[in-house]
């Protein structure tokens, strides 16, 4: 069997539509493949590398400065000593470099002064570090392809939340456990062997939990969009195990890097950390790609702009969608979210979300809220033609003017069907749609 057969046979397992049809016990490792397929496509593409690297850039100038915000805010609650147990447990991959690298961490943290940085400096603080959280948001509303972005207000107040409240919870996570354990009670249960025994076990896993539960709050929290608690879970429970798993064989690596610093000299601690924050930012991407795939799973088989409609579709998806939308809103079910609708009509997201915002702007649909996206009637529905419908979505997504010079014969041609079409749904509106099926 060559290659090429067995990708074939690997394509075939992939692009077989009707997962539901398969035996529940081929069913997750089907999906698994599938998973890993689309990661595999998204990694080949480069963009997911290529914003990976853009965050090791941006993660070096801010570095500093989030840490020093963070040192100040910790330092209210008098926990600012914990957060260098938690950096040394980040970069131990390093080894002996990684606790060099944060001793000068902790040296520029120290001598920086917030107080004398003066207003400009103090902004230009603030700046880099809003900036890091900004390009992690980026990165993941490009995952979850979401081109919109949130208000001024609201990402202010969130990037100041992930900033200061973030690494109070963290370090107060850990405060708690290291409490716990120092109880009397808790000694005293230790020195039962099944229980020191299970309370060991638990000691070695928490590590794995933090960074499972850090990458569940970042999955659900940044991206602009409703991410649910499970797909956000399973992301970050692969991201997880990858991050470890790779953090093992990274210690491996550095273990017999003598070669390294023979060639690259003084510069190879930094070379080392440039690599580590660069897999790192690389396998929190891929989680939220596991994540954003989980939650639409109709998009492991699309390629990233290959969501195309005819005008046939977009038009049959149209009335589908108003449809829907009208008689939710007359049963009283209130406004019909857009992911609701993907999931009933079996298209990805982004096919809807286009014909949905062609009738917004026709002002036949508006949306109710910020987030999750819903949608209502923009009018009562025997005011809503089906012809408007379709014109809606006609002209949707056209970004050139029409041919150059008049035609007659073709002009004509266009009027007549166009006339032939009104004469046919002359009359017939939204709500007698919604009757019909009844």
């Amino acid at each position: 069997m060559t290659l090429a057969d067995i990708e074939a046979r690997i394509r075939a397992v992939v692009e077989f539509r009707d997962l539901r049809s398969l035996p529940r016990w081929k069913q997750p490792f089907v999906g698994a493949l599938r998973i890993a397929w689309g990661i595999g496509r998204e990694v080949s593409e480069g963009q997911l590398t290529l914003r990976a690297m853009s965050l090791v850039y941006t993660t070096l100038l801010s570095m500093v400065p989030l840490l020093a915000l963070s040192f100040s805010v910790l330092k209210a609650f008098g926990a600012h000593n914990q957060m260098e147990p938690l950096l040394l447990g980040m970069l131990e991959p390093l080894g002996e470099q990684g606790v060099e690298i944060v001793d000068n961490i902790i040296g520029f943290v120290d001598n920086m002064r917030v107080g004398v940085l003066g207003f400009i400096g103090l902004i230009f603080l603030l700046y880099t570090v809003i900036a890091l959280v900004q390009k992690i948001e980026s990165a993941f509303n490009y995952t979850w392809r979401i081109t919109g972005t949130r208000g001024l207000a609201e990402r202010f107040s969130n990037y100041l939340s992930v900033i200061l409240v973030g690494p109070v919870l963290v370090v107060s996570a850990l405060g708690i456990t290291a409490s716990v354990m120092a109880t009397a009670v808790m000694q005293q249960a230790m020195e039962v062997q099944l229980v020191g025994e299970a309370v060991q076990l638990a000691g070695r896993m928490v590590p794995y939990l933090l960074i499972i539960g850090a990458f569940t709050f970042i999955y659900v929290f940044v991206p602009n969009t409703r991410v649910k608690l499970l797909p956000a879970l399973v992301g970050a429970v692969v991201a997880g195990l990858l991050w470890q798993s790779m953090g093992w064989a990274f210690a491996a690596m550095m273990a017999g890097s003598t070669r390294y610093a023979a060639i690259y000299s003084s510069f190879a601690i930094m070379i080392m950390l440039l690599i580590w924050l660069y897999l790192s930012w690389l396998i929190l991407l891929i989680g939220a790609n596991v994540a954003f795939f989980v939650q639409y799973p109709e998009y492991m088989l699309v390629r990233r702009g290959e969501v195309q409609l005819s005008a046939a579709l977009k038009e049959r998806l149209a009335l589908r969608v108003m449809r829907l939308i009208g008689e939710r809103f007359h049963a009283g079910r209130g406004p019909t979210a857009l992911d609701g609708l993907a999931h009933e009509l079996d298209m990805p997201v982004e096919a809807v979300a286009r014909v949905i915002e062609a009738l917004r702007r026709a002002g036949l649909l508006v949306k109710a809220g910020q987030e999750p996206a819903a949608y209502v009637p923009g009018r009562d529905t025997d005011q809503i033609t089906l012809k408007a419908c379709l014109d809606a979505v006609r002209g949707a997504d056209s970004t050139v003017p029409g041919p150059r010079g008049d035609d007659e014969l073709v002009d004509s041609l266009m009027e007549e069907l166009d006339q032939a079409l009104g004469d046919r749904l002359e009359g017939k509106t939204l709500a007698a749609l919604i009757e019909r099926r009844k």
